[in-house]
Formats: structure tokens, sequence, C-alpha cells
């Protein structure tokens, strides 16, 4: 819908202006005063409705993805699956599911500029028959960290420091010097793909590994993967300061305008499946969000086509309020052992309840589509009352919903201990050497731009130590990488 059909529409509402309790409102222009010019009385409801819902329209924004938007669309499956899953909205070829879908940065606030070095957000709520299935992940398929009880110390360090209340580059390089895990992130984000043109031109990953069950029970583990079909568009860094100074906006911008054009976005998806017994012996530990699977290893797999198509009436109910949480399973998918995962499961539906409300999910964006959500779960905040007068307890004998007996996903084998211990190691387990492949796949341009990028940054830094250790990582990565960044930011502290 272009802007202009969008203002006639809104423009044939009829009726008079009320208050929030529906009473028609006399005089939306003036305050009722004691008196001519005189004080205005606290007896004037509609302008002290006015004032406190204004005072409460804003949400707190997220602590990280605050900047972001959002296209409703279809996910259409291509290929059966139902030898690996048993998730029904992937059961036929051919078969549509509704979607909504929330980009974002990670680190800046509400009011950043979308033209920015940081990693995107990549949110897709599935409106499945069984429930939504929400896959929380990212435009690139690994991360700066492997467990989530780093996450937080992470964050900060990504923000703005407390005492001087801007980001740091003290504290960005501090931590991921003292983070070796995080070498393999860092390269991606300071190479050609740290800043995408848009959110049509970037991929999507879920990162994460996940659990397929199939029918037999049998277990398999996946990745996924979203590939443009706009083809991959990025802006160098000169470019980007230029356009995050012009048009803040510019991402969200394309989005909205591209769909409102007809010209709809959409994605190849694709998955690499691991059988669950080859995952002890791997060569890498496969749940190591640092690490990707090599597709000479699991060759990605083509199931679907995701398209958007489908624009926001409104940018706070639709996008600001909506939820994910990795958590949300469906009949056939589930969780790996995967430790940042294991956080993000607690975490991600935790914010939401304090940011949102505990009744975050009866929201329209939110709330499922093709089933209602059935729970004795009751009141709290924003509840609507949608239960009426039955029963809020169970086992009952009043017809109340029962559980199935059947589990979403398959159990894990666990053996030894309890305690605070690193993921059991395997033969190539290494913080560095897929950074250092990565590196090694770059042309000479695009090696030449992720020195330039990254001794921009590390100059900043005041202290020499933690330079050179952030400078070691990439060294231990590749001696050429780290060789080119030590002179290139020698060269530019003088």
């Amino acid at each position: 819908m272009n802007q202009e059909a969008h203002v006639s529409v809104q423009s044939e509402t009829t009726g008079p202006l009320t208050t929030e309790a529906g009473a028609p409102v006399a005089d939306n222009q003036n305050s009722e005063t004691a008196g001519i010019g005189g004080p205005v009385l606290v007896q004037d409801q509609s302008l002290l409705e006015k004032l406190a819902h204004f005072n409460r329209e804003r949400i707190p924004e997220r602590i990280v993805h605050a900047r972001g938007a959002g296209a409703y669309g279809t996910f259409t499956l291509t290929r059966d699956v139902s030898q690996w899953t048993r998730a029904k909205f992937l059961s036929e070829v051919g078969k549509q599911t509704e979607t909504f879908l929330r980009f974002s940065t990670v680190a800046g606030n509400l009011g950043s500029a979308d033209a920015v070095r940081d990693p995107r957000g990549f949110a897709l709520k599935f409106y499945t028959e069984d429930g939504n299935y929400d896959l929380v992940g990212n435009n690139t398929p690994v991360f700066f960290i492997k467990d989530a009880i780093k996450f937080p110390d992470f964050i900060h360090t990504q923000k703005r420091d407390p005492y001087t209340g801007s980001q740091e580059a003290d504290n960005v390089w501090d931590f991921w010097g003292l983070s070796p895990e995080s070498t393999h992130q860092v390269t991606w984000l300071f190479g050609d793909r740290g800043i995408p043109a848009s959110f049509r031109h970037m991929n999507g990953y879920g990162s994460h590994t996940y659990q397929w069950n199939n029918a037999a029970g049998e277990v398999f583990w996946v990745k996924y993967h979203f590939k443009t079909d706009q083809g991959i568009k990025n802006l160098t860094a000169a470019d980007a300061a230029k356009l995050a100074g012009e048009d803040a906006d510019s991402h969200q911008r394309d989005l909205r305008t591209s769909i409102e054009n007809g010209d709809f976005p959409s994605w190849t998806v694709q998955v690499q499946i691991m059988p669950a017994a080859e995952a002890a012996k791997y060569r890498f530990n496969p749940f190591d969000l640092t690490k990707i699977w090599p597709h000479e290893d699991y060759p990605p797999i083509e199931i679907g086509k995701l398209e958007l198509n489908r624009n926001p009436e409104n940018i706070f109910a639709e996008v600001e309020q909506s939820v994910f949480s990795p958590a949300h399973f469906v009949p056939g998918i589930g969780p790996s052992p995967d430790k940042m995962l294991q956080g993000r499961l607690f975490a991600y539906g935790d914010a939401h309840r304090y940011r949102v409300g505990i009744n975050a999910d009866h929201l329209p964006v939110n709330r499922p589509h093709a089933t209602e959500a059935r729970t004795y779960s009751r009141d709290g905040y924003a509840y609507d009352g949608r239960h009426g007068g039955s029963k809020n307890y169970e086992p009952n004998s009043f017809g109340g919903p029962k559980q199935t007996d059947q589990a979403v996903w398959q159990p894990s084998s666990v053996t030894g201990q309890t305690g605070q211990t690193e993921a059991p190691s395997h033969a190539e387990d290494n913080d560095f050497v897929q950074a250092g492949n990565l590196y090694r796949l770059m042309s000479e341009d695009e090696k030449g731009r992720l020195i330039d990028n990254l001794a921009g940054f590390i100059s900043k830094v005041s202290r020499e130590d933690i330079a050179k250790r952030a400078i070691d990582n990439f060294r231990q990565a590749d001696p050429d990488f780290g060789k080119r960044l030590e002179a290139a930011v020698q060269a530019l502290r003088g």
C-alpha cells in the first residue's frame, strides 16, 4: 500500500472524537480552566487522559536489537523434509505459512542510524498450525561468544560507558582481546559484509544449532541459512558514514518502500543436516556458536522460499511490541546443547515479560494464527479477560485443555557430573582456525578494507597492551593478517 492510499484509508474513519472510554470529546483544542485564562482544572479528564497516555506511550526499548524494522510474509516449502522432521508446517511441498520478520541492529539504541557497522538481527516468526515457531538469528552464521554467561559483559562493552556515556574503543577491544573466541565474528564484522546496503541485500542465519526429529523418533542437528535473492550488497565505511548522517532511517525506508512498490524481497531457505550420531566425533564442536559447519562437510539443502509482502500498519504495535523467543518450538523441532542457545531460551522470554508484560503473546502480532493459545495463565498487566470465567487450574473436570503426552522434541543423552565446565573437546577445536580460513578466502581488495576497518577502530585504544592483545588474536588466525594489521595500526597511531 503506498503512502497516498494509506492516508486515504485512514481519512475515511467517521464519528466523533472520543476519550479512551468512548465518550465524545467536546473540545480538543482548549483545556478547561477556572475562568478565561485561569488555571487549568483537574476535572478536565480529557486533558489528563491525553497527558497520562502520552507519558506512557513508550515501553522500555530492547536492551539489544532496539533499532528495528519488520514486515509480514510467507514461507513456502519447496522440498519434502519429512525424513528429518515431523513439523507440520514442513510436511508438504507447496505448503505456505504466514510469517513476520523483524530486522535490527544489535548495539544501537532506538534512535540510532541504520547504516552502521553492527550485526543485524534476523528474527522470524512462523504462524504455524501448531502455534508459533520463532527462529531468532542474525545476518552472520557465527557470534562473538559461545556461552550465555558472558553475554551481559559482552553487551556492556558495546553500549555506552557508565562514565563517558559513549561507546569506548578501550572497552570493546579489551573484551575482544581477552576473548579469543570472538576473533571469527570480529573478522566477519569488519569485513565487507559488516555494513549491509539494506535489509533486503543480506543473508540471514539461524546461527545456532537446532534439533529436528522425525516421526520415527530419529534426531538430526540442523542449521538454517536464508540466502538473499536480491544479491549481497554492502556499504563501505565512508559511504555508510555519509548515508547514516543523511538518512538515519535508510534501511527501514528501503524495506517499506520496496514492499509498497510490489518489489517483494525474498530469500532462498537452506538447511545443513547432521545426523545426531555424528556430533560427538565431528572435528569441531557442532554446538559452538563461534564456528560454522564447513559446506564440504554438510552441504546446504534448499527447502523453501521466504517472501516479505506486507508492511505493518502501525510500527509501535507490530514492530516494537513484537516478541520473539527461541523457546517457541513446535512438534518436530527443539533445542540443542548450544550453550548460547540454552541461555537465550530463558533470556528472550524473560526480557519480553519485563519489557512488554506477561501478556505480550496476546497482542495481535504475537498471537498464533491457526490456533488459539490454551493455557491456565490469568491476570497480570494488559490481561484482556479472554478466558472469561473458565477454570484457572489443571487438572480439572470441567473440560479444560489437557496435556498431549507427546514430547515436542526428543530427549538428549547426558553423562557426568554437574559443574561449570567448557564443552567437550573435539579434534580441531580452536578459536582461530575459522577466522584464518575466512581471511584467506578474501581477495586482496577485501583484505585491504578489512585491515583498514579494524585498524581505524583499534588505533583509538588508549592502552598499548589492549591494542597488542587484540592484534595478536588476528595474528594467530593468520600471520599475514596480524602483520598487516599491526603495521596499519602503527601508521595511524604515529
